[in-house]
């Protein structure tokens, strides 16, 4: 562990100083909010960020980024609705599934590590696949429609880099995932709204929770929150946590070291009874499982979605060995 932090204190800098230049793009047109969410307002903002995307494709081409331009001519394909989306340091995006302008219940997903422009296909399959999942979960005779909006508001960290052991990603991510769930909500005011924290996002999460406008904070495949408990969160949203069986996240320590200047690791496993969120089911799956379709975790969240799920209290924690031994009790230790 000591080696692992002085690591960390030395590779954040290096890092950081490494980091290749962005992709170059065009400043966007359309701001990175919701605005009205009308049927005629919403087709505008569509079109509007279609044409940004094409021409932030057109600059990645010009400056020799092949895979860049590629992806942008992808997300700007007919049919594909963004909020928004802003090209340049890396890009960020939000786009939705399904009909937002009648909505009466919207899922937010907030990616972790790994998730950019270049990779967003696996994050709009999540997106795609929960949006399914909502619509075919759905009871019969049930009313009012579902929107998925797949967030990507932040320059995500490296699964492999120091950045995603600190909070510094997190803590600058926060304030714009607040200003993007507030136009949220005002565009939308009765909706039910749900986010729905993945991985190195749930420690966005964690950092925006207090002042967000939200029925539900679900985190899956969380290493941590920076938070003791869900308590500590101050949120009035009803926090929920789940992990799959097969998930190294597992794994990883749950600790939290005061560095020069910044803190290792994020506290408090939040799937463990001290933490206090409510449990769902995850299944036997691995790390990046919890959206793939039929499984376990995708049917759980969909239900909490939709309002459907109870949460049954936090799991107990489990007892120490000598709570079970008879030695114990009588005060000898076992041999």
């Amino acid at each position: 562990m000591l080696a692992g932090v002085v690591a960390a204190s030395v590779a954040l800098p290096v890092v950081a100083a490494a980091r290749p230049a962005a992709v170059p793009a065009p400043a966007p047109a359309v701001p990175f909010d919701v605005a009205a969410a009308t049927p005629a307002a919403l087709a505008q903002r569509y079109a509007g960020n279609r044409d940004g995307i094409r021409a932030a494709a057109r600059t990645a081409a010009a400056h020799g980024d092949r895979r860049r331009a590629g992806s942008l001519r992808a997300m700007a394909a007919p049919g594909r609705h963004f909020l928004s989306f802003d090209g340049r340091d890396g890009g960020r995006s939000a786009e939705v599934f399904g009909d937002l302008a009648h909505a009466g219940r919207i899922a937010v997903l907030v990616p972790g590590s790994d998730t950019g422009l270049d990779s967003y296909g696996r994050f709009r399959a999540g997106a795609e696949a929960l949006r399914r999942e909502l619509r075919t979960g759905a009871p019969a005779g049930g009313s009012g429609a579902d929107a998925v909006v797949a967030w990507l508001g932040y320059a995500t960290p490296s699964t492999v880099s120091p950045g995603a052991l600190t909070p510094g990603r997190a803590e600058a991510a926060a304030p714009r995932l607040r200003d993007f769930v507030r136009s949220l909500r005002t565009a939308r005011p009765g909706a039910r709204i749900s986010l729905l924290c993945h991985s190195y996002g749930s420690v966005v999460c964690g950092r925006a929770a207090a002042e967000l406008p939200v029925a539900d904070i679900v985190l899956y495949g969380s290493p941590g929150v920076g938070a003791g408990s869900a308590a500590e969160l101050g949120t009035s949203a009803t926090v929920w946590a789940g992990r799959g069986a097969d998930d190294w996240v597992g794994d990883v320590p749950h600790v939290r070291i005061p560095l020069l200047v910044t803190t290792l690791g994020f506290g408090t496993d939040p799937v463990s009874g001290d933490f206090g969120a409510c449990p769902f089911a995850a299944g036997p799956g691995g790390h990046s499982d919890y959206l793939d379709p039929g499984s376990a975790p995708l049917r759980s969240m969909a239900r909490i979605v939709r309002g459907e799920a109870a949460c049954a209290g936090p799991e107990p924690p489990e007892p120490e060995p000598y709570d079970r031994a008879p030695a114990a009790r009588t005060g000898g230790p076992r041999a």
